[in-house]
């Protein structure tokens, strides 16, 4: 292929119009597009800690005592005494062994997949999991790879069975194959969530190991937002937890969780975390206040639930369709892709921002409104969410709703 041809490809490639709405506020309640002010009901920032005072001066503090970058990668001398202390409260906090701190939660799942599967290795792995997870598969070249219907533990179990006799043969090394069942926690674009306790009791039977990504669950299920193992009960049983620190905890990076001995393998051995500049200053310090601010209190979570309810209980009562979930993730089915674009284009026109849920993302004709209230939402800042929804559903004829 010609250099010409290459860039006419790749500009047929480009959708178009479509790049991302740019923010000119803050994280909050409400931001500013193009000057105005938007009801926000797109971001993942579930308990509003992206602009908390308290994590914005621990920020400042850290930036004025360690200045602002670490200088280098972990593993040479950019590991400084705030990196520590924040895998140590993570570690606490989630009830684990030990914490490993990574840059972001799709790294955090390269790095807990592809450290420790080969080729000859076998995966077993939600139909909807998360594109990291399905790039970490790839990445590792896993020939053995079984993919089991969504949430399905009949599925899960039938697949298990049929690696029974894989599992027995050994390794070009000798060894026999590592097993791993991974899912995520919650999934991101329907808010159900994942058996965990029923794929824990496979695993066990089955001799495999467990991973769960559970980015939407962190700050948001169990006590004080522990997350999904924490939901369940499921301590000690669920062999890698990884996180992000970008959704509920409001600021960024990823982590990994689990026995003492796994994070210090994957400490010495995962490129992800060997290679790559380590976590910045200002982002390690406002985490940790984050993380106390969890474990100080569970009136933010208990506000985002109750936000959720609220919202999809009104939605509902409108006529819209909620799908099914299970936690504040709230999406409103509408089908059809160009609808979905029309109809997140009218409430942004009304002053609510709330961005259109499409494929690849979802599968085609299952496109929708993806709702994300927070626990900043005031009542009066969701009930006009829910009037401008109903608003933009009348003025476009075409979207039929349910009877209450």
């Amino acid at each position: 292929m010609n250099i010409n041809t290459f860039y006419k490809n790749i500009e047929e490639g480009i959708l178009l119009g479509k790049s991302p709405v740019t923010v000119e506020s803050g994280q909050g309640a409400y931001l500013t597009i193009k000057g105005k002010k938007k009801l926000n009901l797109c971001s993942n920032n579930y308990l509003g800690l992206a602009s908390n005072p308290r994590l914005k001066k621990a920020a400042i503090q850290a930036i004025e005592k360690f200045g602002v970058g670490p200088g280098s990668v972990r593993a040479l001398s950019g590991t400084n005494i705030l990196h520590i202390e924040l895998e140590e409260r993570l570690a606490e906090f989630k009830k684990e062994e030990a914490c490993l701190v990574l840059q972001g939660g799709y790294v955090a799942n390269l790095a807990a997949i592809q450290t420790i599967m080969g080729k000859e290795d076998i995966v077993i792995s939600d139909e909807l999991n998360h594109a990291s997870i399905i790039d970490a598969i790839k990445m590792s070249q896993i020939k053995n790879k079984f993919i089991y219907k969504h949430r399905d533990i009949k599925d899960l179990k039938v697949k298990l069975v049929e690696i029974e006799a894989l599992r027995k043969t050994p390794k070009s090394n000798g060894e026999l194959p590592i097993v791993l069942i991974v899912t995520d926690g919650v999934f991101s674009m329907d808010g159900d969530l994942a058996p965990l306790p029923q794929i824990v009791e496979l695993a066990k039977k089955h001799n495999a190991l467990v991973m769960v990504d559970d980015a939407h669950g962190e700050g948001v299920l169990g006590n004080h937002g522990r997350g999904i193992v924490d939901h369940f009960n499921l301590h000690g049983k669920v062999d890698i937890d990884v996180g992000t620190l970008s959704k509920a905890f409001g600021v960024i990076g990823g982590f990994i969780t689990g026995r003492k001995s796994l994070i210090e393998y994957y400490r010495q051995k995962a490129r992800q975390f060997l290679f790559s500049t380590a976590l910045s200053i200002p982002d390690t310090a406002a985490l940790i206040e984050a993380v106390k601010t969890l474990e100080e209190s569970d009136a933010l979570v208990k506000k985002l639930w109750e936000n959720a309810s609220y919202l999809k209980k009104n939605l509902t009562k409108l006529g819209f369709d909620c799908g099914q979930s299970e936690t504040p993730i709230t999406p409103v089915m509408l089908g059809d892709e160009n609808l979905a674009i029309n109809f997140s284009s009218k409430l942004l026109e009304n002053g609510v921002f709330a961005t259109s849920i499409r494929f690849p993302m979802v599968p085609k004709g299952k496109a929708r409104i993806r709702v994300m209230p927070s626990s900043i939402h005031t009542k009066k800042d969701l009930d006009f969410g829910i009037k401008v929804f109903g608003k933009v559903a009348k003025d476009l004829s075409s979207i039929v709703l349910k009877s209450p």
